[in-house]
């Protein structure tokens, strides 16, 4: 998973791939790293077309404010340059796999 230094780079990311996830989490958040993980090995095995990246909301606070986060983690799932996808703090990891399915192979199949 790649990591996002700045908001352009992060729309820049947006706009340029065919399928983005957006992972942000804040710095002591104990949530978001043992999510993570399970996060990136899930969308590697089951969809590789889909690129991660991954952004500090402390690193880069104008994300709030863009994206409309209120906590972390938030996952931000885009397929063509479009917000398709977004999951808070309290997630499932199989309706999330559930979701991310149906919309993958729509893009994909």
């Amino acid at each position: 998973m790649k990591t996002a230094e700045n908001l352009n780079q992060i729309k820049d990311a947006i706009d340029s791939s065919e399928a983005l996830l957006l992972y942000v989490s804040a710095p002591n958040c104990s949530v978001c790293e043992a999510l993570r993980p399970k996060i990136e090995k899930l969308f590697k095995t089951r969809f590789p077309k889909i690129e991660l990246l991954r952004a500090d909301i402390s690193q880069i606070p104008q994300l709030g404010g863009e994206f409309s986060l209120f906590g972390a983690p938030a996952i931000l799932l885009f397929f063509d340059s479009k917000e398709y996808l977004r999951e808070g703090r309290n997630l499932s990891l199989s309706l999330l796999e559930q979701k991310t399915e149906k919309l993958y192979r729509l893009f994909f199949d």
